[in-house]
């Protein structure tokens, strides 16, 4: 089945849950030539007994045919607790989409897929998964749960928010990264998507903010989500343009030529003060292209579980 296909039938992201299965899916047929061969066994409905453990929930019609045995997992066998947030500022939803295109996104419409195929392997798990999304404003929270019905409403907020482009809605992280860490009371594994953009930069409130992430043993993952051809290598043609500031509709007109040097070193010299800081505060940090697939997302994801269990 083909991908964009699915997406163009869909009409964008409204078919969000078939879009991570067949990314997911696409990713565990690649991994037998990765150092990850075998991990798909993990996805697997079933889990081998070990002695001692009560015969209960033993699938003896499994048991038949592999003369092994086998326990089935039930939704309360939660081994992970796993909390998404995205940021749905208006710097999140470049470049402007009309349609969709799989092999071309943006940054919100990365986010959500990258959240849903994550979404995806956490409920094969039988894992819970909960949410938050915001910007100038905390905009939805879910708590951690398993259940097949929290799932679909997780999956909807995520197609509502890639489909509901905000007008002029500025990035609150530092306010919103407090609230959000309270609301998370055991300890979990946190991914974070977000450009990290905003108007007003500190990162002494940055960096405050994601250590109270860190509270109860929870482990951070940042995913910095970019659009690295414009955002980082500025690469636009030599053509008078106006750059507008979607969060505070201020503008500029120039040509990009004159100033692509400074910006390109000042972007740069800002990541890298971004990815020292996070080395110091034991978070992780991984750059997400969204013109790169979605492998380096599922493979972070499998490596800090591995960690983290």
């Amino acid at each position: 089945m083909n991908l964009q296909a699915e997406l163009n039938k869909a009409g964008g992201f409204k078919n969000l849950e078939l879009l991570a299965k067949q990314v997911v899916e696409g990713f565990i047929a690649g991994m037998h030539k990765s150092p990850f061969h075998g991990f798909s066994a993990e996805f697997a409905e079933h889990k081998i007994y070990n002695n001692g453990e009560s015969t209960r929930h033993i699938d003896w019609k499994l048991f038949a045919k592999t003369d092994k045995l086998y326990t089935k997992r039930y939704d309360d066998e939660t081994n992970l607790r796993c909390h998404l947030i995205v940021d749905n500022s208006s710097s999140m939803h470049y470049p402007e989409r009309r349609d969709f295109n799989i092999s071309n996104l943006n940054k919100i419409a990365f986010s959500a897929l990258a959240s849903a195929s994550l979404m995806h392997i956490l409920k094969k798990q039988r894992d819970a998964v909960g949410l938050s999304i915001y910007s100038d404003a905390y905009d939805y929270y879910a708590p951690e749960k398993g259940s097949e019905r929290h799932h679909q409403m997780l999956l909807n907020q995520l197609s509502a928010t890639v489909i509901n482009k905000p007008v002029n809605k500025a990035t609150e992280t530092y306010t919103y990264l407090h609230q959000i860490a309270e609301n998370i009371h055991r300890r979990s594994l946190i991914f974070l998507f977000t450009d990290l953009f905003q108007t007003t930069t500190d990162d002494v409130k940055l960096f405050e903010a994601l250590r109270h992430l860190k509270h109860n043993k929870h482990e951070v993952i940042l995913f910095h989500v970019i659009d690295k051809s414009k955002e980082v290598k500025f690469d636009f043609n030599n053509t008078p343009k106006r750059f507008i500031d979607v969060e505070t509709n201020e503008y500029i007109n120039l040509y990009p030529h004159t100033i692509k040097d400074n910006y390109e070193a000042a972007v740069d010299d800002y990541f890298k003060s971004i990815r020292l800081k996070c080395g110091q505060y034991q978070i992780k940090y991984v750059e997400a292209d969204i013109n790169k697939p979605f492998d380096k997302i599922l493979t972070t994801y499998m490596v800090e579980r591995q960690r983290f269990i």
